[in-house]
């Protein structure tokens, strides 16, 4: 990419600022050190930004689906891999631990799901216990007669996972660190009947909050978006979508950045110096700033509200360098 500038990609583009993402995964680092964060790739799903979590120091990671395992594991990223998240079809799991050397541990909540890592080849577990978010995980006075049950059948039971989902993203600090103290009552007590090594929880907003827990599974904190950005963490945001100005009329314009490029479950993204009016499939109307009017052909800056499902809609990130691309690095963990 040597001479690219990134008024010459294609847009809608997803530009990732090196000095912001740099300034994160050092960050985070120095606050979690080594296993201590098991980043989880589905903020990013991206093999060659996991690369550089792992020179950071993280040796393990967290996934989502299972083609976010393979795909690390084919990547030479396997030494230890979480899919926190039930499945029922785990053959190509088992593939991945014959096949790519990998260690690959598997969330479960239910005999069903326990089942089907026996049938499908998978020998390592951890009890995926419900400790509010109203999702998936078991009940935490049913934990420990599951991980009986596991281990009945073979399987080894590393510990316990509950993520406090439901008080990641609330903007009280307070109010965050009280209700992740009720969510380690629930989770340390279902860790003493289960037993095991692992105790794994938190996200990026509860980072520095959950400290308890033995490693935490935070991934959005790499690149950060608007959401996260209202808690007031000391990470940057490295984000954004670079998109082109294709109309313009009096009081508004239009960028070719939409619904199909923005996770939009968090709310309206935020366009740098303008004010999102609404999204479309393939558009984004805006209001630009007094001070900024814009001609068709300009470029502006969209900062998404939902790094994952954002990242997600996107083949690449273009690592950049002011006006200057570095790299692409291929979004090669998508699909399921």
């Amino acid at each position: 990419m040597r001479g690219v500038k990134i008024s010459e990609l294609q847009t809608p583009a997803l530009l990732v600022d090196s000095a912001d993402f740099e300034h994160n995964l050092s960050t985070m680092a120095a606050a979690l050190p080594g296993a201590r964060l098991r980043p989880h790739v589905k903020a990013h799903k991206c093999t060659a930004l996991a690369a550089r979590q792992e020179l950071a120091g993280h040796p393990g990671f967290t996934c989502a689906t299972v083609r976010e395992v393979e795909g690390m594991a084919a990547a030479g990223l396997g030494e230890d891999l979480l899919l926190a998240n039930e499945v029922l079809e785990m053959s190509r799991l088992g593939h991945v631990c014959a096949n790519h050397r990998a260690r690959v541990t598997v969330a479960v909540d239910s005999e069903a799901v326990v089942d089907a890592a026996l049938a499908g080849g998978v020998r390592e577990v951890l009890i995926d216990v419900n400790v509010g978010l109203p999702r998936c995980g078991v009940d935490p006075a049913d934990a420990g007669r599951l991980a009986d049950y596991a281990r009945s059948k073979g399987l080894t039971v590393r510990g316990v996972m509950g993520y406090e989902g439901h008080v990641v993203g609330l903007e009280s600090r307070p109010t965050r660190e009280e209700m992740t103290e009720q969510c380690k009552a629930l989770l340390l007590k279902a860790h003493g009947d289960v037993g095991g090594e692992l105790i794994s929880a938190g996200g990026t907003g509860t980072y520095d909050i959950n400290t308890w827990a033995t490693e935490i599974q935070a991934g959005s904190y790499a690149l950060m978006d608007t959401a996260y950005d209202k808690l007031g963490l000391p990470f940057r945001q490295a984000l954004s979508v670079l998109a082109s100005v294709i109309s313009v009329s009096p009081g508004w314009a239009v960028a070719d950045c939409g619904l199909k490029a923005l996770g939009m479950d968090h709310g309206n993204p935020t366009v740098v110096d303008g004010t999102t009016f609404f999204c479309s499939d393939e558009h984004i109307t805006f209001i630009p700033d007094e001070d900024h009017a814009v001609r068709v052909g300009d470029r502006i800056r969209v900062i998404p509200a939902h790094v994952d499902p954002t990242v997600a809609y996107h083949q690449h990130l273009w690592l950049t360098d002011g006006d200057d691309v570095l790299e692409p690095w291929p979004v090669d963990l998508r699909g399921w």
